[in-house]
């Protein structure tokens, strides 16, 4: 499959179905298809920063860092412990330490845009504007931070200036991003297109999660057509699993083998045919 270059690898958030993107990359990896540039929004930065970090995706060490995180890691504290954070803050359930602790053995505490060897865009929101803010300089921590800060989960992350939420709410799959940082073809690893939505909610946590996920898939379905009349968008689909909350990591190898399966079948015999959607938002 040849793509026009340079190529933009685009991951999308989704919480613990991040690690359907791992499954992808290495059905990508084993058809030697490797981005020159990576666009990410909340999980997917941390997943695009590695990529970005190697210059080639790292199926390996995100194998290892995906399968050894748990739940209590990335969202810490009881259910009575979210509701003394909520009434302490009015603003959030969870605090931010656990996930700033996932991306400090993920990247390192000290790495900056600087370290990568690809190009890296981190999508996160300007609460000011309500409106995309991609950063592409200074330090990592941050800027993946603030991407990933889900509103009502995690605290805004104070960055350059501005008060910034999850990139999710404005740009879950950063397309437009990724055409801007000068992408001639996308590649699409895109979470929130699980097969299914999940279980119905059973706690606030999972209910903002929820509402959260509907808005990020309505987005890609409305977007990913108008980007593709002008570039190829290779829209990786998701695995039909099992019904799993973006809070659940106990379902983590099953996510990455079930992903690596559907696009490894995918993407064999895909042919590029000039700008067009190859693939879709949600289709198996």
């Amino acid at each position: 499959m040849e793509l026009p270059r340079p190529v933009a690898f685009v991951l999308g958030g989704g919480g613990s179905l991040g690690a359907i993107q791992v499954g992808m990359l290495r059905a990508l990896a084993e058809r030697d298809i490797t981005p020159d540039l990576v666009v990410g929004t909340s999980v997917g930065s941390l997943n695009g920063a590695m990529i970005a970090m190697e210059g080639t995706p790292p199926v390996d060490q995100l194998t290892k860092i995906w399968t050894s995180m748990t739940r209590q890691a990335v969202f810490p504290g009881s259910l009575l412990g979210q509701v003394r954070t909520f009434q302490r803050t009015k603003t959030h359930l969870f605090p931010n330490n656990g996930l700033a602790a996932v991306i400090d053995a993920a990247i390192g505490p000290d790495a900056t845009f600087a370290d990568l060897r690809l190009p890296l865009g981190v999508v996160a929101m300007d609460v000011a504007t309500a409106q995309p803010w991609l950063m592409r300089s200074g330090p990592l921590r941050p800027a993946v931070l603030a991407s990933a800060a889900i509103p009502g989960i995690y605290p805004p992350v104070a960055h350059d200036g501005m008060l910034l939420y999850d990139g999710g709410v404005v740009a879950n799959v950063p397309m437009r991003q990724a055409v801007a940082m000068g992408a001639k073809s996308l590649v699409v690893l895109d979470c929130a297109f699980p097969g299914r939505l999940p279980e119905q909610p059973q706690t606030m946590a999972e209910i903002v999660l929820y509402t959260a996920m509907v808005t990020m898939r309505q987005q890609a379905v409305l977007e990913a057509p108008m980007i593709a009349g002008d570039v190829p968008v290779v829209y990786l689909p998701g695995p039909p699993l099992i019904r799993v909350t973006p809070l659940d990591f106990t379902h983590t190898p099953e996510l990455i083998g079930e992903s690596y399966v559907v696009a490894s079948t995918f993407l064999h015999g895909l042919e590029i045919d000039g700008p067009g959607l190859y693939g879709a938002p949600g289709r198996v």
